[in-house]
């Protein structure tokens, strides 16, 4: 019989780390004393309708053990998207799972990480418009980076490409309190080379067919825009290759992919 996704094991198999459940918030914590520096683990949206918690697959909590394993305290945030409109409150439960690490006096406050995978790479654009000054990298595994065709109206808040290098008449209305953007006059780009935080790409050469033109189109705006991207490539992996491709090129990618972004983490 066929293991499903959310029971395939992760391609590592670090020590297991200590676990605390905090309501919708898991945290993986590292062993050692004084402030760690911390992730928010934002696992893939929406997940299979039929599939458990995802802070309980063996794929996170694989990701939330190799991170504790480098001195770093991982928060992963239950998360449900059933509908388009679900992605507010998602947004809002990865804005509040990184202000409880920021509160633990554990961690270092000004040396916060998010990691994005698969769906919730919609989630970016809040993080890439208006960065806050303590989050010090961001990474993304084979994310997907624009809503895909036949879906419902996504509000523009949620396509990270815009976030990037957005229409030059769009501004944010901030009367509406959602993030969207709407035509007005005289709206300015950013400035060339804007500070943001730095962004850690993981690409699958055999990505869904579906999702490969929206990272490839993201890749190539990032750059135009001087945005720091280490890209950390998979030729032979497949989407979701940290659990179904156990090879040593899969191994290497997750272990480059977690050092990159500890480097942005500590990095004076």
């Amino acid at each position: 019989m066929e293991t499903v996704f959310w029971e395939s094991p992760f391609v590592l198999d670090p020590p297991p780390a200590a676990v605390e459940r905090h309501g919708d918030v898991d945290l993986h914590v590292p062993t050692g004393d004084g402030r760690h520096p911390a992730v928010v683990v934002v696992h893939g949206v929406p997940g299979p309708p039929d599939a458990p918690d995802a802070r309980d697959w063996p794929l996170y909590r694989g990701y939330g053990a190799l991170l504790a394993e480098a001195g770093v305290l991982a928060a992963i945030p239950r998360l449900t998207v059933a509908s388009p409109d679900d992605m507010y409150a998602v947004a809002a439960r990865v804005a509040d799972a990184a202000a409880q690490l920021r509160a633990d006096p554990r961690v270092d406050p000004d040396r916060l990480g998010l990691w994005f995978f698969s769906g919730a790479g919609l989630l970016l654009g809040d993080w890439l418009r208006d960065p806050p000054a303590w989050l010090r990298g961001v990474a993304a595994t084979y994310p997907l980076l624009a809503p895909l065709p036949g879906w419902p109206p996504v509000d523009p808040r949620f396509r990270p490409i815009d976030a990037l290098d957005p229409p030059a008449d769009a501004v944010v209305d901030a009367a509406r309190g959602e993030g969207a953007t709407r035509p007005a006059e005289g709206a300015a780009r950013p400035a060339e080379g804007a500070a943001r935080p730095a962004l850690v790409l993981t690409r699958a050469g055999r990505e869904r067919p579906e999702v490969a033109p929206t990272i490839e189109a993201f890749t190539a705006v990032a750059r135009r825009r001087g945005i720091p991207l280490h890209v950390v490539d998979v030729p032979n992996g497949q989407h979701g290759f940290d659990a179904l491709d156990h090879t040593e090129e899969s191994r290497a990618a997750v272990r480059t992919a977690r050092d990159t972004l500890l480097t942005l983490l500590t990095t004076p």
